[in-house]
This record gives C-alpha cells, structure tokens and sequence, in this order.
C-alpha cells in the first residue's frame, strides 16, 4: 500500500479533529487519538483510494457513521445504493 503524504495526512487531521471536538466537545487529543485510530484514518492513509479528493466534511461524515454504524462506507459519500 502506498501512503498518502504526510502533509496531506496533517491537513486532514487538522481540519476533522476541528470538527470533532466542535461536535461533540471531545478534548482535542481524544479526538486526534480517536481519528487516528478508525478505518476511516486507514483509508485515507491509503493512497490508492485517492480519499484526498473530499473534502474534509466528507471524511468528517465517514468518521461520524463509522462511529454510529461501525462502517465508514455507510457515509452518503461512499455508499452506491443510490439513496443520494
């Protein structure tokens, strides 16, 4: 698996752990800590799935339904089930 570069990985850690602890008032290392431990951080650390094409609200979005539903392909952005 080819990594994606780190100062993509350091925006998005950035802009999404904002928004995590905007969302749910998690102290900003538990958020990072969290992130970084999901499927969703995997993903967008694989740069082969090219996740840097959203925005950071979409990976946002997969990291929430990760939490919720335990799958971040279940996230409007990625799910093809044609429920858009």
């Amino acid at each position: 698996m080819k990594r994606t570069s780190v100062e993509i990985l350091d925006f998005y850690d950035e802009e999404v752990i904002k928004l995590i602890v905007e969302k749910y008032a998690f102290e900003p290392m538990v958020a990072l800590r969290r992130f970084l431990a999901s499927e969703t951080y995997k993903m967008l650390s694989n740069a082969e799935l090219e996740m840097w094409e959203f925005a950071p609200a979409a990976i946002f979005d997969m990291w929430e339904n990760e939490q919720i539903t335990g799958d971040p392909r279940n996230s409007l952005y990625l799910r093809r089930d044609g429920h858009v």
